[in-house]
Order: C-alpha cells, then sequence, then structure tokens
C-alpha cells in the first residue's frame, strides 16, 4: 500500500475513487457539501503529500509555506489562475492540471450560449414561467441569425478550434481570431485569419472568448472595449469572470453598445439573483456548467488521478504546468 495520503477537496465521480484504490494510494476526501475554507484546507493537507484540488481553492504562498509534506498538486481543471504557481514552484511542489479533455464540451457551452441568446431564449422560457405567453406581433421579441456571420475568438487554443469547427460546420461563419501567438492548425482547417485586438472588436457579429486570466487578460473587456464593438455584436465568455468587467457589460448592454451576452463564468461566482444581466432579453447565463458532462468530467478525473499514480512511481507526469520545478527535485 502506498505510503502517500492523498487528499480530495470534494465529490469527484466514482471512477476516480475506483482508479485511486486499485492503485492501492490511501486517499481522504472532504465530507462535506460546502467549500472548504482556507483554514480546513490548511489543516487537511497538512500531513498529506498530495493534493487533489478541486474547484478554484485559493493555493498561495501561505497555503504552500503550512503543508511541508505536499510533494504534488493535482487540479480537476485547465485554469490554474487561482494557484500561485511561482511559490508552488519555490516549494518544489508540481502543479498539473487536465488540459484537451475538457475542449468539446466547453465548446459545446460556448456554442450553446451564443445560440440561446442570438434567440433570446432564456428571456423568452422566463415568459412562460411567468404566464405571460401571449400572442405575438411580427416584431415581437426578435432574435438575430447566425448563418454566414462573423465569429471573433479571442484565445484560440484547443477549446477556441472546437469553437471554432461548430460554427463553421452549422453556421459558415468566418472565422477570425486574435492570438499572441499564430495557429496554424486553425488557418489550415477552417481559413480562419489572425487579426488585431482592435480588429477583433470592430469585425466580430460574435466574439467568444476562450483565453487563460492573467494580469494582461483580467478585465480587459470593459466598457472602452465595447464600445468599440458592433452594436450588433454578441459577446461570449466561457473562460474566466474576471476576463470581463461585469457593470461595464451591464452598462454596454444597457447603452446599446452591444446587443448581447452569453456567460458561463461571471465574478462573483456565484452571481447575485438579482443581477441585472438575469433578467435582460438578449442575455443567457449558465452557472459555469462548461465541462460538466458525464464524459468529461469522467475523464477529467481520470487524467487528475494519472498524473497522482505517476507522481507516486517517480514517473513522468502528464500535464505539468511548472516542469522546472522537477530539475530542482
Amino acid at each position: 500500500m502506498s505510503e502517500k495520503l492523498v487528499f480530495i477537496t470534494s465529490r469527484i465521480p466514482k471512477i476516480g475513487l475506483e482508479l485511486l484504490t486499485e492503485a492501492n494510494i490511501v486517499y481522504k476526501q472532504w465530507p462535506y457539501e460546502r467549500k472548504i475554507t482556507k483554514q480546513e484546507l490548511i489543516e487537511n493537507v497538512r500531513d498529506c503529500s498530495i493534493l487533489f484540488n478541486v474547484g478554484s481553492n485559493q493555493l498561495d504562498k501561505e497555503f504552500f509555506k503550512a503543508c511541508p509534506k505536499l510533494e504534488l498538486v493535482s487540479l480537476l481543471s485547465v485554469g490554474y489562475d487561482h494557484v500561485d504557481v511561482s511559490a508552488a514552484t519555490q516549494y518544489r511542489i508540481p502543479i498539473t492540471n487536465t488540459p484537451g479533455v475538457l475542449s468539446k464540451a466547453t465548446a459545446d457551452t460556448a456554442f450553446l450560449l451564443m445560440l440561446a441568446v442570438s434567440r433570446k431564449a432564456f428571456y423568452q422560457h422566463k415568459k412562460i414561467l411567468k404566464g405571460k405567453w401571449q400572442k405575438k406581433i411580427p416584431t415581437d421579441i426578435l432574435g438575430i441569425e447566425l448563418h454566414n456571420k462573423t465569429l471573433g475568438i479571442f484565445g484560440l487554443g484547443r477549446i477556441g478550434l472546437e469553437m471554432a469547427k461548430l460554427c463553421k460546420g452549422a453556421y459558415n461563419m468566418e472565422i477570425i481570431y486574435h492570438n499572441r501567438n499564430r495557429n496554424e492548425e486553425a488557418e489550415d482547417m477552417l481559413n480562419a485569419r489572425w487579426v488585431s485586438f482592435e480588429d477583433l472588436l470592430k469585425q466580430s457579429d460574435v466574439l467568444s472568448v476562450h483565453s487563460q486570466l492573467s494580469e494582461e487578460t483580467k478585465g480587459l473587456f470593459d466598457y472602452r472595449v465595447f464600445s468599440q464593438m458592433k452594436d450588433s455584436a454578441i459577446f461570449i465568455n466561457t473562460s474566466r469572470g474576471a476576463v470581463h468587467n461585469e457593470e461595464d457589460l451591464i452598462k454596454a448592454l444597457e447603452d446599446g453598445q452591444i446587443w448581447g451576452a452569453g456567460l458561463d463564468v461571471t465574478n462573483p461566482e456565484p452571481m447575485a439573483p438579482d443581477n441585472p444581466l438575469l433578467e435582460m432579453e438578449s442575455v443567457a447565463v449558465l452557472p459555469h456548467i462548461g465541462s460538466a458532462t458525464v464524459e468529461t468530467r469522467n475523464e477529467m478525473v481520470k487524467l487528475a488521478v494519472q498524473n497522482i499514480i505517476a507522481k507516486i512511481n517517480n514517473e513522468s507526469l502528464l500535464t505539468c504546468i511548472n516542469p522546472e520545478v522537477m530539475e530542482l527535485t
């Protein structure tokens, strides 16, 4: 039996626990439905070798310093903006994540939001719930069509590519994108065009955000940016809520700077039930369900556990965010 003890911060799909058991890995699991606090996390991880982290628990220098036995953090996510990677590296702790396996599911969510916003579907559904399904006149609560429109992608990586493929295939949308580096695969496959950030804003009928959260992207989509977009444009964000300024987004929608918005991520999360976005005609908000399918969550858990097993067996990690730490150990 492994002497390494794994702490899991939440419930996970059954397959994850089965894989840990099959590998004779001892684990303990946070038993409550509520989110674990920082102090509770430290108390539980202090004597553990491995943290299997689910969610956005803040892993900062204070945390790493308080957990001297920690040898690995395995994240059940692609994003790692909640982790102080430099501090982890300083304490010689590798951080792994789960890229790739959730790309299609998250792109499906972005596509769902785009379509829902274009037809004001969430707003129309709420009218039914309020008993306001009445005979309509021809100009009542009209949506917009997506055929042959221009999809702009900010951050054309794995997820953005899947979104582009969906939009090209379903609606023959022209694909433009803005990245730090060119995506030759997308250019060859979809005839995607790299454009400047300014042109991305000006030309996109739908602008879908798939970037990581960083100092450069935090709060990037503010009122000034929204005001440079088409007044008929739809803004979609399935990356991180902090990429857009929510108050500015509300104002941009109210002022008619953009036409609609679809969000799977908000800032803060969860969103307050009285947030004005929830009552707007051309807005659709989901509770961060981008990767929430049975198949995808199973694959994410399998990858996270495979990294744990690799660490225990002194094998190469499958997905390491800070590989330089391996040279320090």
